[in-house]
């Protein structure tokens, strides 16, 4: 997979450094185990398969739980859009390797210029490998924009 992200602005996309002037969103340690939001499969002829395609998984810690009850994310909200390959064989679908975890951090203080929240996109299964910079930041949070009345979330516990 090829290491840039092309538009990383899906479901929790990418990215943490505003302007190069705060803390970079930290890798989720754990978030497998936190509650598992949805799944979703991205097949070929979709729109966003060359970027997306696969398996995604997304988990919310108890403040991003909140969040999504009350439609408004409070600090401290993590969201990980966990995307693996997806395999299919013998009319069924596995998970494969993983292909990025991208990570959604609500901190209103450190993140305002995107809304209060910062981006993350970690390559397959590093903990350290960060796929997104500073202009990722601001193109994620354009695509993130449309959906300003849901506190810039694409996803729902109600989908």
């Amino acid at each position: 997979m090829k290491r840039t992200v092309i538009a990383l602005c899906i479901g929790l996309a990418a990215a943490s450094v505003v302007a190069g002037t705060t803390a970079p969103v930290a890798y989720p340690e754990g978030y497998r185990n936190w509650r598992h939001v949805k799944s979703m499969v991205i097949e070929p002829g979709h729109p966003l398969f060359n970027s997306f395609g696969g398996i995604h998984h997304l988990y919310a810690n108890d403040k991003a739980l909140d969040g999504y009850a009350r439609g408004k994310f409070s600090d401290g909200a993590v969201i990980v859009f966990d995307l693996l390959e997806a395999r299919s064989t013998d009319q069924a679908v596995t998970e494969g390797g993983r292909k990025l975890i991208g990570v959604m951090e609500r901190d209103s203080t450190r993140y305002a210029a995107t809304g209060g929240w910062g981006f993350e996109g970690f390559a397959g299964d590093s903990r350290i490998e960060r796929l997104v910079g500073d202009a990722a930041a601001t193109a994620c949070f354009a695509c993130h924009q449309a959906r300003a009345a849901q506190d810039f979330v694409f996803s729902s516990t109600r989908d």
